[in-house]
């Protein structure tokens, strides 16, 4: 089982992420449609690092001291979420560690209109609202999801809703700090080291009930 976050670290990494953010939204302007109840990026798995898992997790015991009820409800939706994808997870369910190849396997790789891993809602996204429930809490991906942002092979990728009308030189202007993954890698790695722990997980297994910190 993880230990705790590590608080100082972690939050370096959080308030770098969130001030490129909204660096990047102010110059986005209204080319940046991420707004509450756009469900875009809230669909569909993806890995997230254990350090985000124990951010998640330290997110759910915190709102689980004053709302409990919500925390009841992301807890089914966990437990329903894990049931459809158990038999497709490319790794130990146990542990909830995706194996290295998991991208080759059909969760992840079926990008077929109706694929279980391009559709299944994230656990801790509020059908009622749009909105997620550990918005504070949520993983780094999701945080950088939305603005231009350089990929490995140096193009700049966005979330398709956005930047529809913006010219090459409009998006090229709204880049996200890219220094952020090598930081994100860094304070990963940093995170795994301390924790004995290796590879990736989901939010899902992240969050299930066998995996709560004591």
């Amino acid at each position: 089982m993880l230990k705790e976050v590590d608080g100082c670290d972690d939050a370096n990494l959080v308030q770098i992420v969130d001030a490129a953010l909204a660096s990047s939204s102010q110059r986005s302007g209204h080319h940046l449609a991420c707004r509450p109840g756009c469900t875009q990026c809230c669909h569909g798995i993806f890995p997230i690092s254990h350090q985000d898992a124990a951010r998640l997790r330290e997110g759910l015991r915190i709102l689980d001291r004053h709302d409990p009820k919500r925390v009841a409800r992301i807890r089914s939706r966990v437990a329903s979420s894990l049931a459809r994808l158990a038999p497709l997870f490319p790794g130990d369910l146990a542990t909830g560690i995706l194996n290295e190849d998991y991208e080759d396997s059909l969760l992840f790789a079926d990008e077929s209109e109706d694929s279980i891993g391009d559709n299944e809602p994230c656990p801790v996204l509020d059908p009622t609202t749009g909105t997620c429930d550990l918005y504070e809490h949520r993983p780094i991906v999701c945080r950088t999801f939305g603005p231009p942002m350089r990929t490995p092979e140096g193009n700049l990728a966005t979330c398709e809703l956005c930047y529809i009308t913006a010219i090459t030189e409009e998006i090229a202007s709204c880049e996200l700090d890219p220094t952020i993954p090598s930081q994100e890698a860094a304070s990963n790695e940093a995170f795994n080291a301390a924790h004995a722990v290796c590879g990736e997980t989901i939010v899902a297994c992240a969050l299930q009930d066998s995996k709560d910190p004591q």
